[in-house]
């Protein structure tokens, strides 16, 4: 994955509120999924999105992830919680909603409404956005759409157990294991 590479510069007011501006304005054209607003909004399209390790480089490649999202998640929308400025850009933090109707990473359509916690920065030269990159918690999107569990509860546990017997048998062995030679 080719890094985008940030270069330190003082912010003042003035191009604070400008680069609060343009991310206000691409949330709203995201929500409304309005792509050529969203498009609009870049000086260069990028997105990079950490937990699944894809890289949207592009008007193109951005054109095709936003249709793929928006046919998974037809009332996909956020809801922003709040935002803090750094020098090279801006953090987002916010709630993602949507219900799963298409297709999602070798996921069918589920029926479920989903809502997860994702924070983005937005990268900018100047007052250009040139990229947008997404954190969020694969299990808690997994959990939300029925097909994971978390594993601190027992009813993850269980299904940890049943999913990966192999693996629980092995440790379980090298637990006995260990034991007996301590004995």
């Amino acid at each position: 994955m080719a890094a985008i590479e940030a270069t330190t510069m003082p912010v003042d007011e003035d191009l604070r509120r400008r680069r609060k501006a343009l991310v206000e304005e691409h949330a709203e054209a995201e929500d409304r999924h309005d792509l050529d607003a969203t498009i609009a909004t870049f000086r260069k399209p990028r997105y990079e999105i950490i937990p699944t390790g894809e890289v949207f480089d592009g008007e193109e490649e951005v054109r095709r992830m936003h249709a793929y999202n928006w046919r998974a998640f037809p009332d996909f929308r956020s809801e922003h919680i709040a935002l803090h400025h750094f020098d090279d850009g801006i953090v987002d933090e916010s709630w993602l909603t949507g219900t799963q109707l298409g297709p999602f990473h070798g996921l069918p359509p589920t029926g479920r409404l989903v809502r997860f916690r994702v924070i983005a920065l937005f990268l900018f030269e100047g007052d250009g956005l040139v990229c947008e990159r997404v954190y969020y918690d694969t299990l808690e999107v997994m959990g939300g759409l029925g097909v994971a569990r978390d594993p601190m509860t027992l009813a993850g546990q269980a299904a940890l157990v049943l999913n990966h017997p192999v693996v629980f048998t092995g440790a379980a062995l090298r637990w006995l294991r260990q034991r007996a030679a301590r004995s």
